[in-house]
C-alpha cells in the first residue's frame, strides 16, 4: 500500500468518527469497534486505523485503554471556536482574551507585491510581519500570518504581541479600525503548518484572508489565517426581509454565540473570529 496515501485515509477515518461522536451516534461511554473491524470496514491497514484513533485521543474525543478497547469520552473534547461572519470586530478583543497565543516569528520585511497592494503601501515600504498560533484549552486551532505597516508595527514590541490581542495594540497606536474585507476558502496543510496545528500534512484547513482599513481608508492589517475545521467554524445569522415576491436574506449579527462554546456540528452555515 502506498504509504504516502495513508495519512489522508487516517484523516478521513478520524473525521468520520468525529462526526459520529458529535452527532451522538457514538454516545459517551460507547466502545468503538476494534482496530481489525475498523480496518476491514474502511479498507485500510490497522496502522492507519491506529493513527486515526490516536488523533481522536489527542483531542480528548476518546480514551484508549490498552487491552480493553477505545471508548468515547464525555464532556472532555477540546472546545471549538465559532466566528461571527457578519460582525468582524465585535468579538476580536473577547477572543483574544479567551484564547492563548504562541508567537513564532516577529520581523520587519518587504511584503509580497500582492500584500503591499492590498494595504496600499508605497514601493519598498516595509511591514511588521508576525506568525502566531492561537490555542483554545491549550490545543492549537489557527495559524495566523499578519502584516501591518511599519509605522504601526513600530508602536508595539515583540513581547507585547506575544501577550496582547493585536486589535488592542492597533487601537493603542491610534488606529481606528473602520471596515474590513475578507475572503474564505479552503486549503491543505503544508509541513510547517501541519506540525504547528497538530494535523497531518495535506489535512484540509479553512483559509481566511482579511484586510482591515481605518477611517481614512488606509490599510492597517493584512491577515492570512488557517484554521483546523474541527476546532474552528464560521457563523452567520440571517434575517428574512423584503416584501412578498422580493424577499431576501440579510446578515444579522449574532448576540447569542460566545467564543469557545462547544461546536454543535460541522455546518458552515452556523459557525467567532480572532486575530
Amino acid at each position: 500500500m502506498d504509504a504516502s496515501v495513508e495519512p489522508f485515509k487516517a484523516r478521513r477515518i478520524y473525521l468520520l468518527l468525529s462526526e459520529r461522536i458529535a452527532t451522538g451516534d457514538l454516545a459517551a461511554g460507547a466502545r468503538l469497534p476494534g482496530e481489525p473491524s475498523l480496518a476491514a470496514e474502511h479498507g485500510v491497514s490497522r496502522m492507519t486505523v491506529r493513527r486515526a484513533l490516536d488523533q481522536l485521543a489527542q483531542v480528548g474525543a476518546v480514551e484508549r485503554r490498552p487491552g480493553v478497547g477505545t471508548f468515547v469520552r464525555g464532556g472532555s473534547v477540546v472546545r471549538a471556536v465559532r466566528a461571527e461572519l457578519s460582525d468582524v470586530f465585535a468579538h476580536l478583543r473577547e477572543m483574544g482574551r479567551r484564547t492563548g497565543v504562541r508567537l513564532l516569528s516577529f520581523a520587519y520585511v518587504t511584503p509580497p507585491e500582492a500584500i503591499a497592494g492590498a494595504l496600499g503601501l508605497a514601493p519598498g515600504q516595509r511591514t511588521q510581519r508576525s506568525v502566531r498560533v492561537r490555542l483554545i484549552d491549550g490545543a492549537p486551532f489557527s495559524w495566523l500570518t499578519t502584516h501591518v505597516p511599519e509605522s504601526v508595527g513600530d508602536t508595539y514590541s515583540e513581547g507585547e504581541l506575544a501577550s496582547m490581542p493585536l486589535l488592542e495594540l492597533l487601537e493603542r497606536s491610534g488606529v481606528v479600525a473602520d471596515r474590513a474585507s475578507q475572503t474564505i476558502g479552503a486549503t491543505l496543510a503544508g509541513p510547517e503548518v501541519a506540525e504547528a496545528l497538530q494535523v497531518d500534512i495535506g489535512a484540509p484547513l479553512l483559509s481566511l484572508t482579511r484586510i482591515v482599513h481605518d477611517t481614512s481608508g488606509r490599510g492597517v492589517e493584512h491577515l492570512h489565517a488557517l484554521y483546523r475545521p474541527d476546532r474552528f467554524s464560521f457563523q452567520m445569522d440571517l434575517l428574512r426581509i423584503g416584501s412578498l415576491g422580493e424577499r431576501r436574506w440579510k446578515p444579522l449579527p449574532s448576540v447569542a454565540a460566545k467564543a469557545g462554546e462547544p461546536e454543535p456540528g460541522a455546518s458552515l452555515s452556523r459557525r467567532k473570529m480572532s486575530s
